[in-house]
């Protein structure tokens, strides 16, 4: 258990629980996320964290039956074939034809317009680090494995914002109902909460959804609490998408469904600040399901390209940010108190932590995304080498040997994020130059909000780049984005 100091108690409970099942002494430690992670971040033993990096690094990658090489190679050389049998010269250009960037050439130079200002900055993070580090008598210079533990540590200290000390002020119902409001002051929007409507599990609370003129607009599920058979994380949903037949609107039937803290008999479910944006963000998919007009389930809604989907949900995530909304809803549970302004400023200021390193590591990726997909010869050679060559302008520490992202790079090789990596990064900063537009105006100005509900409305029916144009007057900047993360060049 000495190894094991510093890792919070729940994780080494997890650990004990599972070498149990698995009829051993100790612990056993997976290298799933969460775990790793705790590992990483807290782990007071250096050499523990460099054995679990080196192993989740590793995965795909060793010489065994589970080596995923040869599986890369064949999935990249079969992508590219198809994308030139159907007249494309690789399979990004194919799968762009169908994104918001459209081609290569444009995600490319969107990745170098960001590396410019990320990577000094990413460098100063780096450096801030290994001062606190060294300070604390840490040895110099750092290793990959020591990062997120001190810069844990350095966050604490820094902005001394304890998840613990804020839950009370975010109560699960309050919090919802904060979300309800910030609908309604932007688009008018009702939520009756409806006991009689059938739901699939008792933990879920089902809603009747008006618009501003009184009309029916939605059916809106909230499922908060994890239970048996329910997958980890938090997503929107759709059981009946809005659409139009034999000339009648069907109005849509929506879910948001997330893993919270369930509430006991002395205590209700407080969430943390980061579980505070998750519902916002799924909330956010929700307006977008619920405020669908259009005949074509296929183009209403969510229904959207890939590149665009998120600037509903992360743009909702911006008001928990602003003391104008939280002071809406971020009250004690006990005694009704407001948020104190020293939480919300500490709040504002884990915006920008550490923001230049957490985005390079997103360039990383996405430039390894692109390094595969963008291939118009056959590949052939070394995985290693190659993967080296693409993330060598985004590499702040020396490689370690045996270790490998792509052969475990499952949102390109298994999900749907082949040539599309790029797209979480863009659509932080078509939300961050949105929400500059109510920053200018107004939070809750009508005629911003009346301009963004047609965003909501027209789902797939008119091309996003045209939509936003029609919201912003111009083409996105990039500015907002780097304002925000406080990585301005």
């Amino acid at each position: 258990a000495e190894d094991l100091k510093g890792i919070p108690e729940d994780v080494v409970e997890s650990a004990a629980q599972l070498a149990e099942q698995q009829g051993k002494e100790g612990y056993v430690l997976g290298l799933d996320m969460p775990t790793y992670m705790a590992v990483m971040k807290y782990a007071d033993r250096s050499e523990l964290r460099a054995h679990f990096y080196r192993a989740y690094g590793s995965r795909g990658a060793k010489e065994n039956e589970n080596n995923n090489e040869q599986v890369i190679t064949d999935l990249v050389n079969k992508r590219m074939e198809r994308a030139q049998l159907l007249g494309f010269d690789s399979h990004a250009q194919l799968t762009l034809s169908k994104r918001m960037a459209k081609t290569p050439h444009t995600v490319l130079n969107f990745l170098d317009h960001l590396l410019a200002v990320a990577k000094p900055a990413a460098e100063k993070d780096l450096e801030a680090v290994a001062d606190y580090a060294s300070a604390q008598g840490a040895e110099l210079p750092l290793q990959p494995w020591d990062f997120s533990y001190w810069s844990e540590k350095f966050k604490m200290e820094r902005l001394s914002l304890d998840d613990q000390a804020l839950k009370p002020y975010f109560k699960l119902e309050n919090v919802l109902a904060g979300a309800f409001t910030v609908a309604a002051r932007l688009f008018g929007l009702r939520f009756e909460h409806n006991t009689e409507l059938p739901v699939y599990h008792k933990d879920v609370d089902a809603y009747e959804v008006f618009d501003a003129n009184g009309n029916f607009l939605s059916l809106f599920y909230a499922d908060f609490f994890p239970r048996d058979g329910k997958r980890a994380g938090a997503w929107m949903t759709s059981y009946q998408s809005m659409h139009t037949m034999k000339g009648q609107e069907v109005r849509p039937h929506i879910s948001i469904v997330c893993n919270f803290t369930k509430p006991t008999a002395s205590k209700p479910s407080l969430l943390t600040f980061n579980e505070v944006t998750t519902l916002f963000h799924e909330f956010g998919h929700a307006l977008h399901g619920m405020m669908a007009r259009g005949t074509y389930p296929s183009l209403t809604g969510t229904s959207v390209y890939w590149d665009f989907v998120e600037l509903p949900s992360q743009i909702m995530e911006n008001w928990c940010y602003q003391p104008e909304a939280l002071a809406l809803f971020a009250k004690h549970y006990q005694t009704g108190a407001v948020l104190p302004t020293e939480f919300i400023d500490k709040i504002k200021e884990s915006q920008t932590f550490l923001e230049g390193y957490m985005t390079l590591r997103q360039l990383n990726f996405g430039y390894l995304d692109m390094s595969w997909h963008h291939k118009t010869d056959r590949f052939e050679g070394s995985v290693a080498a190659h993967e080296k060559a693409a993330t060598e302008r985004t590499s702040l520490f020396p490689e370690v040997a045996g270790t490998l992202s792509s052969t475990a790079f499952s949102h390109i090789f298994q999900g749907g994020y082949s040539a599309g990596y790029y797209s979480y990064k863009w659509a932080e900063v078509l939300d961050a130059d949105a929400f500059e537009r109510f920053e200018e105006e107004g939070l809750f100005n009508p005629n911003v909000a009346a301009d963004f509900s047609v965003v909501l409305q027209s789902g797939g029916t008119v091309p996003p780049d045209e939509l936003y144009r029609n919201f912003r007057g111009r083409d996105p900047k990039v500015d907002a984005l780097l304002k925000r993360a406080g990585i301005s060049a």
